[in-house]
């Protein structure tokens, strides 16, 4: 269920004539007011704490903006991707990333297909297959063991399983080092093959139908590279492929038992539970992946059945809903106080912007309000001696996701008493600011004189009131990890459902793909580029005459 005319919708009208009061409310006097705020601005599933209580909102106005989400049919999509509907309707396919990590005793069909059967027999193979690495029993062209693992994808068949691998270092099998190769940027490939051993390592090529321009032109290029080591013979030992296209990976001179499919109905960016998540699966092996799995279907089986005031999912994306169409926030800060989680920000920046990033609704009309804001940040404590300057006190509202652990799983003494202090340090300053007299006061306590106090004052004035969430789980492990990601998952859809877009297609990517072959071969043949603006066709000249 998909509707065009945000702005018409009855609960966003009343949420409109609530904006009008709320815009002016301040979070210091919310908190005042209400000993409790914590306790009933808070909820806790799946392994995973989510504070919502520093946000500009009562508890009328959440109740309006779950008032909006089943207005705008939230629970009708939600349940129609459950049950296999196709609502990616502009590519006629089902949602079913949720599938993949439902139980083996699931029972899902859709157009005649056993999903759950298809799904567990991909997952056994990739136990099989996993086990043999792992175990040492898989050995290179020369009898050694595989050391190194590098994956060559773009887009999902890349962010997913590098944000996981590095999520889960702590869990990574000893001997076992992942690597992964995206950019068709030659120095990308070039940097890593210089410091691997081809009698020890073992490509993934990930690509779906295995023609990706930059995946299979990477693939080539290890494949040479191999070639100059090892016999022809010796490449099955270390290619293996995450695809459909059989032929293809055949000629490739991979064995066809070693590639690992999936289906249409997974779109890239919700692909790491798939054979997608092959590294990840070898890192950490498949006792822990389906850990990883289980912690996801935690997630998904509370989306699906909590109610709509107490579902995480519906109420982080509203309270997204809140900042983007009301408060008119440009942008959202990811911020995970975890180095581990050092590619969680860029990861989600792919989950939303591609799949919300549009300015058309799904029937084809023009949106009449914005919808997904720029997903940006970085670690915490790396992000406060940079960018949350701008966040404490530029004009921009900008809202903030904190992530972080209770639990370290390290060693070092004293380092994540430190960190969880800057986390909720900086969520507390956010909220709270200093006040003109706050800063007068300690000026002049400190003996400062009256006309130096008067004029560090504007500059030391943190206008507080700024929203933030703060995400936090025991130990980031694979159950807790699972369980995030599918969070922000469902926050998509959400999110798409208010905005009537469609949040499984990307057509937004194919342009480019298009221009781009053509002014290769302009670049590389003979033909002279004279069909593009005066722009295009000088740096294309001027590409050509470097290259010759």
């Amino acid at each position: 269920m998909h509707l065009t005319d945000l702005t018409a919708t009855e609960s966003f009208k009343s949420l409109q004539q609530h904006y009008a009061d709320a815009r002016t409310w301040q979070m210091r006097d919310l908190f005042s007011q209400d000993s409790q705020r914590f306790e009933h601005f808070s909820i806790e599933t799946a392994g995973l704490l989510f504070d919502y209580s520093k946000n500009r909102v009562s508890q009328e106005t959440m109740r309006m903006l779950v008032e909006l989400a089943r207005e705008r049919g939230v629970e009708q999509l939600r349940d129609a991707m459950f049950a296999g509907e196709k609502i990616n309707a502009t590519e006629n396919r089902s949602v079913l990333h949720t599938a993949l990590r439902a139980p083996r005793t699931a029972t899902l069909r859709v157009d005649g297909q056993d999903v759950t059967g298809d799904v567990h027999a991909v997952l056994d193979r990739i136990h099989t297959f996993t086990d043999q690495i792992r175990s040492g029993q898989w050995e290179g062209y020369s009898g050694r063991p595989i050391t190194d693992i590098v994956n060559i994808g773009i887009g999902g068949s890349y962010l997913g399983p590098k944000m996981a691998c590095q999520a889960l270092r702590s869990f990574s099998h000893p001997r076992l080092s992942m690597h992964f190769v995206s950019n068709v940027d030659g120095h990308d490939l070039d940097a890593l093959l210089q410091t691997v051993n081809p009698e020890t390592t073992l490509f993934i090529i990930a690509s779906k139908t295995f023609t990706t321009m930059e995946t299979m032109m990477n693939a080539q290029s290890a494949r040479s590279w191999f070639l100059k080591h090892a016999s022809q013979a010796g490449l099955p030992r270390h290619f293996v492929a995450v695809s459909t296209n059989t032929e293809a990976v055949k000629a490739f001179g991979i064995d066809p038992n070693n590639m690992f499919p999936f289906w249409d109905w997974v779109g890239g960016r919700y692909s790491v539970w798939s054979a997608i998540g092959l590294p990840v699966a070898l890192a950490i092996g498949c006792d822990q992946f389906r850990q990883f799995l289980d912690g996801a279907h935690a997630m998904d089986q509370h989306f699906r059945t909590a109610p709509l005031e107490k579902n995480m999912p519906i109420l982080l994306a509203m309270l997204g809903v809140w900042y983007r169409n009301f408060f008119n926030a440009a942008s959202v800060s990811i911020a995970p106080y975890h180095q581990d989680l050092a590619y969680f920000p860029g990861y989600l920046q792919q989950l939303e912007m591609e799949s919300n990033g549009k300015g058309v609704a799904a029937n084809g009309v023009r949106l009449d309000m914005p919808g997904c804001p720029v997903i940006w940040g970085d670690t915490g404590t790396n992000g406060q001696h940079a960018y949350f300057q701008m966040i404490h006190q530029g004009l921009d509202l900008i809202p903030v996701d904190f992530i972080t652990a209770l639990k370290p799983t390290h060693y070092l003494p004293g380092h994540h008493a430190a960190l969880l202090a800057n986390c909720f340090a900086q969520s507390e300053a956010l909220m709270r600011g200093k006040t003109p007299e706050e800063v007068r006061r300690e000026l002049q306590g400190s003996g400062m004189s009256a006309e130096q106090t008067e004029e560090l004052v504007p500059h030391k004035t943190f206008p507080g009131n700024r929203p933030s969430n703060t995400i936090m789980m025991d130990q980031l492990n694979p159950s807790s990890l699972g369980a995030l990601i599918a969070l922000y998952e469902h926050k998509v859809l959400v999110q798409g459902a208010v905005w009537g877009v469609n949040s499984f297609d990307q057509w937004g990517v194919e342009l480019g793909k298009v221009l781009a072959k053509t002014i290769q071969n302009e670049i590389t043949d003979s033909v002279q580029p004279d069909r593009h603006d005066s722009s295009t066709n000088a740096l294309i000249a001027r590409a050509k005459a470097a290259l010759q």
